[in-house]
């Protein structure tokens, strides 16, 4: 049986974080494995995509600085490493400030790709979403520290973030501990609070506060008095950038939008630290975690999933089931229609996962 020949590209969009690496090597690692040729028909070629749809995006002059072959001595050590070596944006080839589908297609066809695996969370699945529409062969692969996609129950950067936001926690919970302090913590998330929650868990933070379920300020304090009654020294607290007072509203940077129409969160912890401030007259310091939480070494877990997910990815290549997402549901490896997981948001079930009364984790998570 004569051998096909098959170009594979593949790239990273949106924040970055970590695991991406690793799903990257074993999108190269699986599809460049010569074992593999003659039973799959195929032998496969790859080729890194850098900064995003950006790198889609060139023209004849510059299409050396975002087109690089990848050999499996190329990703030897990347599962290690975080961030992304190829590279990232939030570039959108379909907003009105670009216009660039076009040439991105055409620039597919150029480099003769015959299936491109894009990494990303909501926004690069978007994208990817639109040029299947179009007849562009493409595969996902789910990433986002917010853990907000539907379709899975993990996106790669998650464990990672988590471990940081806990660690970090750890250290400010010493500091607060020594001057009495109420330390106000502020995570990322955008509009979903599982980070948040879950980094709050496991740090035993006092209060949580997600974008899901508006808080009172006014509880807020009372929850805190009534723990400077019962003798406690310091208290964390941990809010989502997207969470906000109830009758208030988001609280951001400033008034600019990126090219997929997202606002620019932050400033939330400075704002209640504040409130807090005046109202209880205690010493109340905020700590903005920003890109911290996107940085440094894969957790063992995104180093696995990374794994699983480029290996299932080259698995959807080579039976040709396109427009898909690679996914992980109910404990095992599977893919869902990208159409079916972009322009949703899964949030924290309020009901099972959260206590308003306390504003933390609940405490009646049994199943019936």
């Amino acid at each position: 049986m004569a051998i096909k020949h098959s170009k594979i590209g593949v790239l990273t969009g949106g924040g970055d974080c970590a695991g991406l690496n690793a799903a990257v090597k074993w999108v190269v690692n699986t599809a460049l494995d010569s074992r593999m040729d003659d039973r799959r028909g195929t032998k496969f070629e790859v080729l890194g995509i850098k900064d995003g749809w950006k790198g889609l995006a060139f023209d004849s002059e510059n299409q050396s600085d975002y087109v690089e072959q990848l050999t499996r001595e190329t990703v030897s050590d990347w599962d290690r490493q975080g961030g992304t070596n190829l590279g990232t944006s939030r570039y959108n080839p379909y907003s009105s400030k670009f216009k660039s589908s076009k040439l991105v297609i055409d620039n597919i066809s150029k480099l003769g790709l015959d299936v491109l695996i894009a990494i990303g969370g909501d926004d690069t699945l978007t994208v990817a979403a639109k040029l299947s529409q179009e007849g562009v062969n493409v595969i996902g692969i789910p990433k986002t520290i917010d853990g907000d996609l539907v379709g899975t129950d993990y996106t790669l950067g998650f464990d990672t973030a988590l471990e940081v936001v806990v660690d970090i926690v750890d250290r400010l919970r010493t500091t607060a501990g020594s001057h009495r302090r109420i330390m106000v913590i502020e995570v990322m998330g955008r509009h979903a609070g599982w980070l948040t929650l879950r980094s709050g868990e496991a740090s035993g933070a006092s209060i949580i506060l997600i974008p899901e379920y508006d808080f009172s300020l006014d509880r807020v304090n009372k929850l805190l008095t009534e723990r400077r009654k019962a003798g406690v020294r310091s208290d964390i607290v941990l809010v989502a950038e997207g969470a906000k007072p109830a009758g208030g509203k988001l609280v951001c940077k400033n008034d600019q939008k990126d090219s997929f129409g997202h606002e620019s969160l932050g400033g939330i912890a400075d704002y209640l630290s504040n409130e807090i401030n005046n109202y209880l007259r205690i010493e109340s310091r905020s700590v903005v975690l920003g890109h911290i939480q996107r940085g440094g070494i894969p957790s063992a877990h995104d180093r696995q999933m990374g794994r699983y997910f480029g290996i299932a990815a080259v698995n959807l290549a080579v039976r040709k089931e396109f427009g898909k997402m690679v996914s992980y549901l109910e404990g095992k490896i599977t893919a869902v229609p990208i159409v079916n997981v972009i322009g949703k948001t899964k949030l924290v079930d309020i009901k099972t996962m959260y206590d308003t009364d306390s504003y933390n984790g609940s405490e009646n998570i049994l199943t019936e």
